[in-house]
């Protein structure tokens, strides 16, 4: 299925937050939504993983709340749209691939866990999510970043299948799967009970289930709201 923008794009641009666990299909669905309203592409979790993998390059410690919000206010993280999706680049560098890796994952787990690294990037979020026209994933958007959005969706599956869904995504980079299932279940943990913006479903997103359903029929039960809402 080819993603294609709108010839005539609705003439209000929407504040559209997807949240949800790992696992649950988030990013692709976000990237593919917002291709086809062309609409920025927002990622909380790149921007939490560029920061991340300036610690572990400054040899940072991930439990220094202060040191950490230090390092995030003399870096620069911007989002490219591209094609392809976007380009993350720290500090004018083109980070997108390296952040995608095993250990940057980890340290963005126990990096965002921290009430001040939060207050910032939240403020850096709304500042690029502004003028609309955005879809923004993430794991507080709705209830924090954006709780104004035009749309919330919270994107959730079985934990089995999204662990297998992190699998495969890891087998097809060669790399070594046995902990995955283990970490997976350690990020849920801390996500939901954070003391900062703890992963929860907005009182108004709607809910959607993609245990059984393929990609193509998530995007298109997110499209059928979005006409809703335009």
């Amino acid at each position: 299925m080819t993603d294609k923008p709108k010839d005539e794009p609705s003439s209000r641009k929407l504040t559209i937050a997807i949240d949800g666990p790992a696992g649950a299909g988030k990013s692709t669905i976000a990237s593919r939504l917002a291709r086809k309203l062309g609409y920025v592409n927002l990622e909380s979790g790149a921007m939490y993983r560029a920061l991340a993998l300036k610690a572990i390059d400054r040899d940072a410690s991930f439990d220094d709340e202060d040191a950490l919000v230090k390092l995030a206010e003399h870096s620069r993280i911007q989002l490219e749209p591209t094609i392809g999706g976007n380009r993350t680049l720290l500090d004018g560098r083109d980070v997108s691939s390296r952040i995608r890796e095993r250990d940057v994952s980890e340290a963005a787990s126990r990096v965002s866990v921290h009430p001040k690294v939060r207050e910032w990037m939240v403020a850096r979020q709304r500042e690029l999510g502004a003028g609309g026209g955005v879809v923004m994933e993430g794991r507080d958007i709705g209830t924090q970043v954006f709780p104004g959005a035009d749309l919330k969706i919270f994107l959730d599956a079985d934990p089995v299948v999204r662990e297998q869904r992190r699998m495969e995504q890891h087998k097809i980079k060669g790399e070594v799967v046995a902990s995955v299932a283990a970490e997976l279940r350690e990020r849920d943990h801390r996500d939901r009970t954070r003391t900062a913006s703890p992963l929860v479903a907005a009182s108004d997103a709607v809910v959607i289930n993609s245990t059984a359903l393929s990609e193509d029929e998530v995007l298109a039960q997110v499209e059928g709201l979005v006409k809703q809402k335009s």
